[in-house]
């Protein structure tokens, strides 16, 4: 049987793979860093493939900084570890689709590859604005191995816990510490979205420049679409020096910008008192348009002779909105609107029976259409019980009308956020549902950041950043859920109660691989050791940890639904129905291999210790071949 690899996907060899499909005779053979033969590329060949007539050396147009190649090797990587379960931290667990990660993200998106490869509709990222107070974890020399970085930057403690540093802005590597940190996440992040998938990442302007280059460079120039300007401030502070800034932006990019369709905004009571029916038009209320454009077309230019006789034409160097033809067609169709005493410019009626029913949202987003960073702390601190538990949240109104266009015409989506903080997103999300009876679901990704012993947070309970976002969930959710119980208390017989979204969330922590490392070559081991080596699991693993692991493994959804039953003795777990079943018993006796095959299942797991012999192997694969041959198996 075959083992699963447990370790995330190597993106390099993939690449190389995607590379080979084009261009097969740009890929060769290589040996690796321990003398293993393995894929490489040729970038000679590659370069003549790409190009008429390649020149060394030929300058271009190009975004970079210290250490972009070490970053760009990095996101590629592959990585060791896992994901825990934790259901003592989870709510409603057996029911809830939302995931909450808590560790490094750049760890949780490479987790995530194949099992949400091309799934996630919209991810918004708040990351360090790199004002040279971010405290964020990055490495000074990529050129060094791990354990070299660890330890000139201090990364880690003697314990193996992450250290935070400041970024500041003295360190003459402060944009491009900021880039090499950023530009992994991003590649990473583009592969989970959709392919009419959005990202939104906020920014001030700090680093607003080198976040527009690198994601034209992730994302591609062409994928843009709009740079958000939030107004965060509603009064100026009187101590800055020359301005008092009141605004962040919000970057916006599709993967790809021809399917990604733009929710519109709802209609306001405002914009729809701009409508009115003089005439008494029987279409309903409308509007008044322009009845000119700007640069003239000459065909449109020419006279109209009002109601009351008197001539006009377009304003001097302008034409009319339509052609005279179409004009008279409209005059014909009482869509031409002369004034009470027939005297007026013309104007052509705009009926709100008409219209689109959304309205195209502008790129400036003033703080009274989505709040401001007051709101948002007040926010904040009226589900804490009045603490201050997290600084420069965002609104919720923000962050759900993001959600609202970019997900409007998928109410199932997933929405990601891989530098959740205080979770606005996953509230935001909850939120939506709650209001428009949607489905979508969250994926939130928070790094255990320690909270000042000193703070109020902290003495509160909450040790940790990733405390304070899974508590605000909770309560968030509660508070969700009290507010529909209370409206659908008071409906009149008849009408239709709102449901509860769901407001529960999966937590995982990311940790180190449930195998143990070996790296013993085979005539080294004593006998003492290949007992040790007995079982290839790490002892404080238990079969959640394990069948988790695989699911990563096999690139199946984390919030798929996963029963566990008892056969002949031994635990069973089944995945989505059969979409994987899974026993890491120490001894599986062949009446359960049995009814597992039985049952068909589309993949089944092992553990490798859980038959002794090679002939026992060969047993399972014969059962399976006989009993349910479409079956994939493998053991751990």
């Amino acid at each position: 049987m075959k083992k699963l690899r447990m370790e995330t996907k190597d993106m390099t060899q993939e690449n190389i793979r995607k590379l080979a499909e084009l261009f097969p005779n740009v890929v060769t053979e290589m040996k690796d860093e321990n003398g293993k033969l393995k894929m490489g590329i040729n970038f000679e060949l590659l370069k003549q493939e790409l190009s008429d007539d390649v020149v060394d050396g030929e300058e271009c147009y190009e975004f970079t900084w210290v250490g972009k190649r070490a970053a760009m090797v990095e996101a590629n990587k592959p990585i060791l570890k896992t994901l825990r379960p934790c259901m003592d931290e989870s709510k409603n667990w057996e029911s809830t689709e939302n995931i909450y990660i808590e560790g490094d993200n750049l760890d949780a998106l490479k987790l995530l590859q194949e099992s949400y490869l091309n799934s996630v509709k919209m991810i918004y990222i708040d990351p360090p604005y790199n004002t040279g107070n971010d405290s964020f974890v990055y490495s000074d020399d990529y050129s060094m191995d791990q354990e070299e970085i660890d330890e000139e930057m201090q990364y880690r403690d003697e314990e193996g816990n992450i250290n935070f540093r400041k970024n500041t802005d003295t360190n003459p590597r402060f944009h491009s510490d900021w880039c090499s940190m950023m530009y992994p996440r991003l590649k990473l992040a583009r592969n989970l979205l959709s392919e009419d998938g959005v990202i939104f990442i906020s920014i001030d302007d700090n680093e607003v420049h080198s976040l527009k280059h690198m994601c034209n460079e992730v994302f591609g120039e062409s994928n843009f679409v709009a740079c958000i300007c939030w107004q965060r401030a509603y009064a100026p502070v009187n101590l800055n020096k020359w301005f008092s800034p009141n605004h962040d932006f919000a970057l916006v990019y599709a993967k790809k910008i021809d399917l990604y369709e733009l929710t519109k905004l709802p209609r306001t009571d405002k914009q729809n008192r701009d409508y009115a029916n003089p005439d008494n038009d029987p279409r309903g209320p409308w509007k008044a348009g322009n009845p000119s454009v700007g640069p003239a077309v000459e065909k449109n230019i020419y006279e109209i002779t009002l109601p009351s006789g008197r001539v006009v034409l377009p304003p001097a160097g302008r034409s009319w909105l339509y052609s005279k033809e179409k004009f008279e067609s409209m005059k014909a169709d009482n869509r031409i609107y002369f004034g009470k005493d027939g005297d007026s410019v013309w104007a052509p009626k705009m009926f709100l029976s008409e219209v689109s029913k959304g309205v195209t949202p502008l790129t400036l987003w003033p703080y009274s259409e989505v709040g401001h960073s007051q709101d948002a702390t007040k926010e904040l601190k009226a589900l804490f019980e009045g603490k201050s538990v997290f600084d420069y949240p965002k609104p919720v109104s923000y962050i759900k009308r993001m959600v609202h266009l970019a997900t409007k015409n998928q109410e199932d989506a997933i929405v990601l956020d891989f530098f959740a903080g205080s979770c606005t997103t996953a509230h935001a999300v909850m939120q939506l549902n709650a209001e428009d009876g949607g489905n979508r679901k969250f994926i939130m990704v928070q790094l255990p950041e320690e909270t000042d012993e000193k703070s109020e947070v902290f003495k509160a309970g909450y040790k940790t950043i990733s405390d304070i976002g899974k508590e605000r969930i909770r309560r968030a959710g509660e508070k969700i859920k009290a507010e529909i119980e209370e409206a659908n208390a008071k409906l009149d017989e008849g009408e239709e109660p709102k449901q509860v979204p769901d407001i529960g969330f999966r937590v995982f922590k990311v940790d180190s691989t449930n195998m143990k490392e070996v790296y013993y070559p085979a005539n080294a081991i004593t006998q003492e050791q290949l007992w040790d080596l007995e079982s290839n699991i790490k002892e404080d693993r238990t079969d959640l940890d394990l069948l988790y692991g695989v699911m990563v493994d096999w690139g199946l959804k984390l919030s798929l639904r996963h029963e566990m039953e008892t056969i002949e003795g031994v635990k069973v777990h089944t995945v989505d129905h059969g979409a994987l079943i899974a026993c890491f018993a120490e001894n599986v006796p062949e009446k359960v291999v049995r009814e597992i095959a039985r049952r068909q299942p589309l993949r089944v797991v092992f553990r490798d210790s859980s038959f002794s012999s090679s002939p026992e192997k060969i047993n399972v694969e014969e059962i399976f071949k006989l009993l349910s041959p479409n079956t994939s198996v493998r053991v751990i």
